[in-house]
């Protein structure tokens, strides 16, 4: 169907209308804000990562291109991460709801990767950081036993007309998702099921004492909850013996006084 200048603006004005009324039911309705002018979307290995993921599965190929064209104008609203599910609202020519599932990832997959990041995790800011050695990257990555999804575990819901496998407007919410994870890493483990604390099962209760009883920012703070990890058992630290008091200046006037008498 061939549209007229005038039927695209008019078709603009409404979703911009319906956008306003949203917003005065008092609904956020956030756009997610995509770079314009870089070529990449994503710019942290977590991001980077879920993107490349995406577009190394052929059957997307097709439709991304649209997706990625939508997210970078804009299109995108109200983006949500929660266990097994994305959501969002993308503008078209209408506002569509879309809504795609993702299924946990298997116990005996997370399993595996846990078992492979051992000792490789200093800490939970590297990690979320994407501060990571190559070779938990690729365990990371891998497209058959990694953390991300493969199509077969993806399922999508669009109310748009297109009943094509993935249309744009689906393409557009899994980009997001790249974008959304650059400044939320942790909200990938969330989508999958997983807690990413135990990647960190295996790191040396000794190095977490040793901040305990050091001087700074971290004195006083109770380690045992931050890091999940009970200090008080195997590994309490022997307080030193209190310091000798120095003499007081009333006993160092006595003996100033003896001493004269003497004299």
């Amino acid at each position: 169907m061939w549209w007229s200048y005038q039927d695209v603006e008019e078709r603009k004005k409404q979703v911009q209308r319906e956008i306003a009324k949203r917003k005065k039911r008092g609904e956020k309705f956030e756009v997610l804000p995509a770079p314009a002018g870089q070529k990449k979307l994503s710019t942290t290995f977590w991001g980077q990562s879920w993107c490349r993921n995406l577009e190394s599965y052929q059957d997307y190929e097709s439709r991304l291109p649209r997706g990625r064209s939508y997210l970078r104008q804009g299109k995108v609203y109200d983006l949500k991460i929660e266990s097994g599910r994305l959501s969002a609202v993308v503008a078209g020519s209408e506002l569509y709801d879309t809504s795609i599932t993702i299924e946990p990832l298997p116990k005996k997959q997370w399993k595996q990767i846990v078992k492979s990041s051992a000792g490789q995790v200093g800490s939970m800011l590297d990690l979320l950081a994407g501060k990571l050695g190559d070779g938990l990257m690729k365990v990371l990555t891998d497209p058959d036993d990694g953390l991300f999804p493969k199509p077969k575990e993806i399922r999508f819901i669009c109310s748009c007309p297109d009943h094509a496998d993935m249309c744009k407007h689906v393409s557009a919410v899994l980009y997001g998702v790249g974008v959304l994870l650059d400044t939320k890493p942790e909200l990938l483990f969330t989508l999958r099921g997983v807690d990413q604390a135990e990647l960190l099962s295996n790191a040396s209760s000794a190095a977490i004492t040793d901040l305990s009883a050091s001087e700074g920012d971290l004195a006083g703070v109770d380690l045992s909850a931050i890091f999940g990890i009970d200090l008080s058992a195997d590994a309490a630290i022997e307080a030193p013996p209190p310091a000798q008091k120095k003499s007081t200046k009333k006993k160092a006037v006595k003996k100033a006084a003896k001493k004269a008498k003497k004299s």
